[in-house]
Protein backbone atom coordinates (compact mmCIF):
# COMPACT_ATOMS: atom_id res chain seq x y z
CA UNK A 1 0.00 0.00 0.00
CA UNK A 2 0.94 3.23 -1.05
CA UNK A 3 1.34 6.99 0.96
CA UNK A 4 -1.93 7.83 -1.50
CA UNK A 5 -3.63 4.43 -0.39
CA UNK A 6 -3.46 1.85 -3.66
CA UNK A 7 -2.62 -1.05 -3.99
CA UNK A 8 0.18 -2.17 -5.56
CA UNK A 9 1.64 -5.75 -6.67
CA UNK A 10 5.52 -5.29 -7.42
CA UNK A 11 7.21 -7.90 -9.24
CA UNK A 12 9.73 -8.08 -12.50
CA UNK A 13 6.62 -7.52 -14.48
CA UNK A 14 4.57 -5.12 -12.27
CA UNK A 15 6.00 -2.09 -11.32
CA UNK A 16 9.63 -3.35 -11.56
CA UNK A 17 10.99 -0.13 -10.62
CA UNK A 18 9.34 -0.38 -7.16
CA UNK A 19 10.24 -4.21 -6.77
CA UNK A 20 13.87 -3.09 -7.35
CA UNK A 21 13.50 -0.38 -4.61
CA UNK A 22 11.66 -2.69 -2.31
CA UNK A 23 14.63 -4.90 -1.58
CA UNK A 24 16.92 -2.89 -0.14
CA UNK A 25 14.92 0.51 0.02
CA UNK A 26 12.67 -1.31 3.15
CA UNK A 27 9.86 0.93 3.95
CA UNK A 28 10.66 3.91 2.43
CA UNK A 29 7.95 3.46 -0.48
CA UNK A 30 5.03 1.72 1.16
CA UNK A 31 3.49 -0.89 3.69
CA UNK A 32 4.33 -4.18 2.14
CA UNK A 33 1.18 -6.32 3.13
CA UNK A 34 1.59 -9.69 1.37
CA UNK A 35 4.37 -11.18 0.50
CA UNK A 36 4.55 -14.44 -2.45
CA UNK A 37 8.24 -16.31 -2.28
CA UNK A 38 9.77 -19.52 -2.78
CA UNK A 39 10.63 -22.09 -0.49
CA UNK A 40 12.88 -24.82 0.00
CA UNK A 41 13.05 -27.82 1.46
CA UNK A 42 16.03 -28.31 4.05
CA UNK A 43 15.01 -30.75 7.25
CA UNK A 44 16.83 -30.43 9.80
CA UNK A 45 19.90 -28.37 10.05
CA UNK A 46 23.42 -29.58 11.27
CA UNK A 47 24.63 -26.68 14.07
CA UNK A 48 28.22 -26.44 15.64
CA UNK A 49 28.60 -23.59 18.26
CA UNK A 50 32.01 -23.29 19.31
CA UNK A 51 32.74 -21.03 22.51
CA UNK A 52 36.09 -19.52 23.30
CA UNK A 53 36.92 -17.33 26.30
CA UNK A 54 38.25 -13.77 26.07
CA UNK A 55 41.75 -15.45 26.65
CA UNK A 56 41.49 -16.91 23.76
CA UNK A 57 39.80 -14.25 20.99
CA UNK A 58 42.91 -13.27 18.92
CA UNK A 59 43.86 -16.47 18.33
CA UNK A 60 39.92 -17.42 18.12
CA UNK A 61 39.44 -15.22 15.24
CA UNK A 62 42.37 -15.99 13.03
CA UNK A 63 41.07 -19.38 13.40
CA UNK A 64 37.59 -18.88 12.40
CA UNK A 65 38.86 -16.88 9.61
CA UNK A 66 40.66 -19.79 8.52
CA UNK A 67 37.84 -22.04 9.01
CA UNK A 68 35.61 -19.50 7.14
CA UNK A 69 37.45 -19.31 4.46
CA UNK A 70 37.29 -23.03 3.50
CA UNK A 71 33.99 -23.93 4.28
CA UNK A 72 32.05 -26.05 1.47
CA UNK A 73 29.06 -24.12 -0.34
CA UNK A 74 26.12 -25.95 1.45
CA UNK A 75 27.70 -24.55 5.52
CA UNK A 76 26.75 -21.19 6.47
CA UNK A 77 28.51 -19.26 9.54
CA UNK A 78 28.83 -16.54 12.20
CA UNK A 79 31.24 -15.28 14.48
CA UNK A 80 29.50 -13.77 17.76
CA UNK A 81 31.33 -11.69 20.53
CA UNK A 82 28.86 -13.00 23.05
CA UNK A 83 28.29 -13.58 26.82
CA UNK A 84 28.18 -17.17 27.65
CA UNK A 85 24.19 -18.37 28.61
CA UNK A 86 23.23 -20.41 32.29
CA UNK A 87 22.30 -23.14 29.27
CA UNK A 88 22.80 -27.03 30.02
CA UNK A 89 25.11 -27.44 27.53
CA UNK A 90 27.30 -24.82 29.10
CA UNK A 91 29.65 -25.67 31.91
CA UNK A 92 28.66 -24.06 34.75
CA UNK A 93 32.20 -22.40 35.31
CA UNK A 94 31.89 -20.17 32.21
CA UNK A 95 28.39 -19.20 33.00
CA UNK A 96 28.03 -15.25 32.05
CA UNK A 97 31.45 -15.29 30.68
CA UNK A 98 32.40 -13.59 27.87
CA UNK A 99 34.23 -14.24 24.82
CA UNK A 100 33.75 -15.71 21.12
CA UNK A 101 31.35 -18.41 19.96
CA UNK A 102 31.64 -19.65 15.82
CA UNK A 103 28.34 -21.17 14.97
CA UNK A 104 28.68 -23.49 12.11
CA UNK A 105 25.28 -24.29 10.40
CA UNK A 106 24.69 -26.78 6.91
CA UNK A 107 22.06 -28.98 5.00
CA UNK A 108 25.19 -31.54 3.80
CA UNK A 109 24.25 -34.19 6.51
CA UNK A 110 25.30 -35.35 9.75
CA UNK A 111 28.34 -37.01 8.29
CA UNK A 112 29.66 -34.02 6.57
CA UNK A 113 28.81 -31.76 9.56
CA UNK A 114 30.76 -34.03 11.87
CA UNK A 115 34.18 -33.96 9.99
CA UNK A 116 33.68 -30.29 9.89
CA UNK A 117 33.24 -30.35 13.85
CA UNK A 118 36.38 -32.31 14.26
CA UNK A 119 38.49 -30.46 12.17
CA UNK A 120 37.33 -27.25 14.61
CA UNK A 121 38.32 -29.00 17.71
CA UNK A 122 41.61 -30.29 16.33
CA UNK A 123 42.48 -27.02 15.38
CA UNK A 124 41.62 -24.79 18.53
CA UNK A 125 40.15 -26.42 21.40
CA UNK A 126 36.99 -24.93 22.64
CA UNK A 127 35.89 -24.05 26.12
CA UNK A 128 32.64 -25.81 25.75
CA UNK A 129 30.54 -26.90 21.93
CA UNK A 130 27.02 -27.90 21.18
CA UNK A 131 27.12 -29.93 18.00
CA UNK A 132 23.35 -31.20 16.97
CA UNK A 133 21.00 -31.22 14.48
CA UNK A 134 18.09 -28.59 15.00
CA UNK A 135 15.07 -27.52 13.06
CA UNK A 136 15.31 -24.63 10.90
CA UNK A 137 13.33 -22.11 12.61
CA UNK A 138 15.29 -22.92 15.84
CA UNK A 139 18.28 -22.51 14.23
CA UNK A 140 17.18 -18.78 13.43
CA UNK A 141 15.95 -17.93 17.38
CA UNK A 142 19.81 -18.82 18.52
CA UNK A 143 20.29 -15.51 19.54
CA UNK A 144 16.53 -14.48 20.52
CA UNK A 145 17.38 -14.49 24.43
CA UNK A 146 19.69 -12.09 23.91
CA UNK A 147 16.93 -9.50 23.20
CA UNK A 148 14.05 -10.42 25.41
CA UNK A 149 11.03 -7.86 24.63
CA UNK A 150 11.35 -4.62 26.25
CA UNK A 151 14.84 -4.83 26.01
CA UNK A 152 16.76 -1.72 25.86
CA UNK A 153 18.99 -1.67 22.69
CA UNK A 154 21.35 0.56 20.32
CA UNK A 155 23.42 -0.69 17.36
CA UNK A 156 26.06 0.38 15.09
CA UNK A 157 28.29 -1.95 11.83
CA UNK A 158 30.50 -1.63 9.41
CA UNK A 159 31.60 -3.58 6.45
CA UNK A 160 35.06 -4.76 6.21
CA UNK A 161 36.75 -6.30 3.21
CA UNK A 162 38.55 -8.90 5.63
CA UNK A 163 39.45 -10.04 9.59
CA UNK A 164 42.79 -8.30 8.97
CA UNK A 165 45.10 -8.41 12.08
CA UNK A 166 44.28 -4.72 12.79
CA UNK A 167 40.70 -5.50 12.65
CA UNK A 168 41.36 -8.45 15.11
CA UNK A 169 43.58 -6.47 17.16
CA UNK A 170 40.65 -3.92 17.77
CA UNK A 171 38.13 -6.24 18.50
CA UNK A 172 39.91 -8.16 21.01
CA UNK A 173 41.10 -5.14 22.64
CA UNK A 174 37.48 -3.80 23.09
CA UNK A 175 35.07 -6.79 23.58
CA UNK A 176 36.16 -7.01 27.19
CA UNK A 177 34.92 -3.68 27.82
CA UNK A 178 31.28 -4.54 27.35
CA UNK A 179 28.90 -3.86 30.34
CA UNK A 180 26.18 -5.52 29.35
CA UNK A 181 25.75 -9.50 29.29
CA UNK A 182 23.42 -9.53 26.85
CA UNK A 183 25.58 -6.87 24.09
CA UNK A 184 26.63 -8.83 21.30
CA UNK A 185 28.47 -8.18 18.82
CA UNK A 186 27.76 -10.17 15.56
CA UNK A 187 30.26 -11.09 12.85
CA UNK A 188 28.96 -12.24 9.71
CA UNK A 189 30.85 -13.92 6.53
CA UNK A 190 29.30 -11.63 3.04
CA UNK A 191 30.07 -14.92 0.48
CA UNK A 192 29.34 -17.42 -2.17
CA UNK A 193 25.52 -16.86 -3.19
CA UNK A 194 25.66 -13.04 -1.20
CA UNK A 195 28.41 -11.72 -3.66
CA UNK A 196 27.46 -13.49 -6.84
CA UNK A 197 24.23 -11.32 -6.95
CA UNK A 198 24.89 -7.87 -9.52
CA UNK A 199 25.59 -5.18 -7.37
CA UNK A 200 22.58 -3.22 -9.77
CA UNK A 201 20.38 -6.19 -9.53
CA UNK A 202 18.35 -5.17 -6.18
CA UNK A 203 18.70 -1.99 -3.86
CA UNK A 204 20.49 -3.34 -1.14
CA UNK A 205 22.87 -0.58 0.19
CA UNK A 206 26.46 -2.51 0.87
CA UNK A 207 29.37 -4.37 -1.37
CA UNK A 208 27.95 -7.11 -2.95
CA UNK A 209 32.10 -8.08 -2.41
CA UNK A 210 33.29 -10.98 -0.66
CA UNK A 211 33.75 -9.61 3.31
CA UNK A 212 32.58 -9.22 6.49
CA UNK A 213 29.51 -7.06 8.29
CA UNK A 214 30.70 -6.26 11.98
CA UNK A 215 27.60 -5.41 14.16
CA UNK A 216 27.64 -3.59 17.26
CA UNK A 217 24.30 -4.18 19.21
CA UNK A 218 24.60 -2.84 22.58
CA UNK A 219 21.12 -4.50 24.25
CA UNK A 220 20.35 -4.01 28.37
CA UNK A 221 17.87 -4.33 30.67
CA UNK A 222 18.57 -1.05 32.35
CA UNK A 223 19.45 2.62 31.01
CA UNK A 224 22.91 2.78 33.61
CA UNK A 225 23.61 -0.49 31.65
CA UNK A 226 22.91 0.87 27.87
CA UNK A 227 24.40 4.38 28.40
CA UNK A 228 27.49 2.32 29.25
CA UNK A 229 27.78 -0.05 26.31
CA UNK A 230 26.32 2.97 23.85
CA UNK A 231 29.67 4.80 24.69
CA UNK A 232 31.14 1.22 24.11
CA UNK A 233 29.59 0.55 20.59
CA UNK A 234 30.70 4.17 19.49
CA UNK A 235 34.01 4.20 20.82
CA UNK A 236 34.57 0.64 19.22
CA UNK A 237 32.64 1.56 16.15
CA UNK A 238 35.33 4.71 15.61
CA UNK A 239 38.47 2.64 15.92
CA UNK A 240 37.05 -0.02 13.24
CA UNK A 241 35.96 3.03 10.81
CA UNK A 242 39.47 3.17 9.11
CA UNK A 243 39.05 -0.23 8.46
CA UNK A 244 35.74 -0.23 7.07
CA UNK A 245 35.05 -0.92 3.10
CA UNK A 246 31.84 0.99 3.49
CA UNK A 247 31.40 3.67 5.57
CA UNK A 248 27.70 3.79 5.70
CA UNK A 249 27.53 0.52 7.77
CA UNK A 250 24.68 -2.21 7.03
CA UNK A 251 21.26 -0.79 7.50
CA UNK A 252 19.61 -3.31 9.13
CA UNK A 253 21.90 -2.91 11.90
CA UNK A 254 21.65 0.73 12.49
CA UNK A 255 20.07 2.97 15.14
CA UNK A 256 20.61 6.61 14.08
CA UNK A 257 19.69 6.95 10.69
CA UNK A 258 22.27 10.23 10.05
CA UNK A 259 21.43 11.20 5.86
CA UNK A 260 24.85 11.47 5.06
CA UNK A 261 25.52 7.43 6.46
CA UNK A 262 22.12 6.46 4.73
CA UNK A 263 23.34 8.41 1.00
CA UNK A 264 26.89 6.40 1.83
CA UNK A 265 25.63 3.02 2.52
CA UNK A 266 23.53 3.06 -0.74
CA UNK A 267 26.39 4.93 -2.58
CA UNK A 268 25.70 7.69 -4.58
CA UNK A 269 24.42 5.97 -8.03
CA UNK A 270 21.89 3.83 -5.94
CA UNK A 271 20.42 6.50 -3.59
CA UNK A 272 19.85 8.91 -6.52
CA UNK A 273 18.09 6.02 -8.61
CA UNK A 274 15.83 5.68 -5.65
CA UNK A 275 15.37 8.74 -4.35
CA UNK A 276 13.76 9.14 -8.15
CA UNK A 277 11.61 6.02 -7.64
CA UNK A 278 10.87 7.45 -3.98
CA UNK A 279 9.53 10.68 -5.31
CA UNK A 280 6.81 8.82 -7.56
CA UNK A 281 5.72 6.93 -5.09
CA UNK A 282 6.12 8.70 -2.06
CA UNK A 283 6.54 12.35 -3.08
CA UNK A 284 5.54 13.52 0.01
CA UNK A 285 8.18 11.35 2.15
CA UNK A 286 5.49 10.34 4.63
CA UNK A 287 7.63 7.02 5.21
CA UNK A 288 10.57 8.78 6.91
CA UNK A 289 10.80 7.03 10.24
CA UNK A 290 13.10 4.82 8.77
CA UNK A 291 16.60 4.75 7.26
CA UNK A 292 15.32 7.73 4.98
CA UNK A 293 15.62 8.17 1.39
CA UNK A 294 14.35 11.46 0.52
CA UNK A 295 12.16 11.73 -2.36
CA UNK A 296 14.07 13.43 -5.38
CA UNK A 297 12.97 16.86 -6.40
Amino acid sequence: MTADGRILRASAAEHPDLFWALRGGGGNFGVVTEFEFRLHRVGLTEVGLFFWTLADAPEAMRFAKEVIATLPPGTGSMLVGITAPPAPFVPPEHHFAPGLALVVAGFDGPERHARLAERIRGGLPAAFELVTPMPYADLQKLLDPTAPRGILAYEKSLYVSSLSEKVIDVIAARLPDKASPGTVMPIVPLQDAFSTVPDDATAFGGPRTPGFVIGIAATAPTPELLAADRLWARALWEELLPHSNNHGGYLNFMNEFDEDRVRTAFGTAKYARLAAIKAVYDPDNVFRYNANIRPAE
